[in-house]
């Protein structure tokens, strides 16, 4: 019988103690529980670097195909281009940009060993890009219509006027000199080179008329225009040889028949 009363009183004893024996085991399941929390931390934490990483080389070779997948559309525009022209024609590609910003001057990746010369035109899938002045054996420098030191006779498509379209230091803008004020120029024009002075072959486009301003009294008007070339994106350039040419004048782009049918 004592020994029955002992062993209740022993189960109340230890009930009574449960909670101190779980306070005494706290700090050390406290320590198990932060470890294996700190733990899997530290394995999420590593896993959201992998993950991170993996999505920005991911994105990275998402942009590199998108620029990829631009370059092969202004390759296969500039090859359809070269298709209908009657001059025999070397692809080269630009590698670098003058760093004299007041100077229009871009290295290409062909030169004397490729049969490139100085004077020789260079044009890209919209129009005139400008011409060789500098060659070595396997680079060339070319200087851009928009230069302010070049100009390029030129002619009005739509009428065969004649004039010269000058750099105006503006990679966006060209102006005509001494046009005179009877002249009949629009707004729309296209201008092709005339051939005039045996640098650049004729037909090719060269700007599209932007601005006539007439001053009454003057003889002559303030003609800008806007080159049809992407000078500021083009990558891959079209070098001209004369030697099989048979010019003529182009079609007016969309735009330019636009503007000018709206005069």
């Amino acid at each position: 019988m004592r020994w029955q009363w002992l062993r209740g009183l022993e189960d109340e004893l230890s009930v009574i103690a449960t909670p101190f024996y779980w306070l005494a085991d706290a700090p050390y399941r406290l320590k198990d529980w932060g470890s294996h929390n700190l733990q899997d931390w530290r394995g999420l934490s590593r896993e959201n670097e992998e993950l991170r990483k993996e999505t920005l080389l991911l994105k990275a070779k998402v942009a590199k195909m998108a620029a990829l997948s631009a370059e092969n559309a202004r390759l296969r525009q500039l090859l359809n281009s070269s298709a209908h022209l009657d001059d025999s024609v070397l692809i080269a590609e630009l590698i670098a940009v003058a760093s004299d910003p007041l100077r229009h001057v871009v290295v290409i990746n062909k030169g004397k060993e490729a049969g490139v010369y100085v004077g020789q035109a260079v044009i890209d899938a919209h129009g005139l890009v400008g011409q060789v002045v500098e060659v070595s054996l396997y680079f060339s420098r070319v200087m851009l219509i928009t230069d302010s030191t070049h100009a390029v006779p030129v002619q009005i498509n739509r009428n065969g006027v004649r004039t010269i379209a000058e750099g105006t230091g503006l990679i966006d803008q060209l102006q005509l000199s001494h046009v005179a004020a009877s002249a009949d120029v629009r707004v729309g024009d296209l201008l092709v080179t005339s051939g005039m002075g045996g640098t650049f072959p004729s037909g090719y486009p060269v700007a599209v008329v932007t601005e006539v301003g007439k001053d009454p009294g003057q003889a002559f008007v303030k003609v800008k225009a806007r080159p049809t070339a992407h000078l500021d994106e083009s990558r891959h350039l079209l070098l001209i040889f004369r030697e099989a040419a048979t010019h003529r004048p182009v079609a007016p782009p969309d735009d330019a028949a636009g503007a000018d049918g709206a005069q």
